[in-house]
């Protein structure tokens, strides 16, 4: 797509980054948080290092998601922290400066795109470029989009879903919910206060999704030790929370993000569901294979044409057969 000496496609991400140099593969992939030092506005730390400073930095450090929802909300760090990344992966060049590609998501504002690509540029690259992440991840899966042929694809991130169908390598109906990793995570959180009556954060709710997390009924059913603060005496206390406790939890969200997916197959031209429902629907992220599945009558690379692992130039990863 381009020529040149470095170009890179950032997939920039509510919960994380992820970095892919032409020729290199996937070089960077650190979660979204920036620690930050209040006084001289210094950036601290940046990914991993960062996320483990949530919830437990000094007065003087801050520890922030410069982005919600699969857009900037803070644009000063995110700026920042493009600069870093920008500078890490391509080094600090006053010739020659790289070419980015960032993934965007489907139906933000004119203001948002704008802010995206003022971050990128000022984080010192010669050109900017935006792509949509369904079409993105079509690329990232091995999909060919050129094709007359309908081919449907859900991207569930940490702060969207994005649900495109594509042919002839563009999208022809696209939708975009704001519900995603985080909505999950806090509707453990919110789930554990309500039945344990113990207070948890995020980071936690997000290890319960990760370690336990499971939305299939029929599937076996695990469980973990939460630690939290009891809601009563304010002490610190454990508690067992299984998988259908995050099964109950994640229900609401769920429901609404399969009603979208569902609005998007309906207003879907005749021929080109014939497509989908014959090849071509292929959805990724662990919490809700079986939930999809089970709603749409297709499991997860049933009859994606993808196989093996691929990437794309926004860093999406794909593996057949897992989230």
């Amino acid at each position: 797509m381009f020529g040149g000496n470095t170009d890179i496609g950032i997939d920039l991400g509510t919960a994380n980054i992820l970095v892919y140099v032409k020729g290199k593969g996937i070089v960077l992939n650190e979660p979204s948080v920036v620690a930050v030092e209040k006084a001289s506005n210094k950036i601290l730390a940046v990914g991993a290092e960062a996320r483990d400073m949530l919830g437990r930095t000094p007065q003087g450090i801050v520890a922030v998601r410069p982005l919600k929802e699969g857009v900037i909300a803070n644009y000063t760090i995110t700026q920042k922290m493009l600069e870093y990344i920008v500078n890490k992966v391509a080094g600090k060049s006053f010739f020659f400066k790289p070419r980015v590609m960032t993934c965007i998501p489907v139906h933000i504002t004119s203001v948002e795109k704008r802010a995206v690509l003022e971050a990128t540029i000022q984080a010192g690259v010669s050109k900017t470029y935006l792509i949509e992440e369904p079409l993105a991840a079509a690329l990232g899966a091995g999909l060919d989009i050129m094709v007359p042929s309908g081919k449907m694809v859900v991207d569930i991130g940490g702060g969207t879903t994005d649900i495109a169908i594509l042919s002839l390598g563009g999208v022809v109906d696209s939708d975009s919910v704001r519900i995603g990793g985080d909505k999950f995570d806090e509707s453990i959180v919110r789930y554990v206060k309500k039945e344990y009556n113990i207070l948890i954060g995020d980071t936690t709710g997000e290890a319960i999704k990760k370690t336990i997390g499971n939305v299939h009924p029929g599937e076996e059913i695990k469980s973990m030790n939460v630690r939290g603060r009891d809601g009563i005496n304010g002490l610190p206390s454990t508690v067992t929370v299984t998988s259908e406790d995050v099964r109950k939890a994640l229900e609401e969200p769920l429901e609404t993000l399969i009603g979208r997916i569902r609005s998007v197959l309906e207003k879907c031209p005749p021929e080109l569901s014939a497509d989908i429902v014959d090849k071509y629907l292929s959805y990724r992220r662990w919490s809700v294979t079986g939930w999809l599945g089970k709603s749409t009558g297709r499991g997860y690379g049933d009859s994606c044409d993808c196989s093996g692992e691929s990437i794309g130039l926004c860093g999406h990863r794909y593996r057949k057969g897992a989230g």
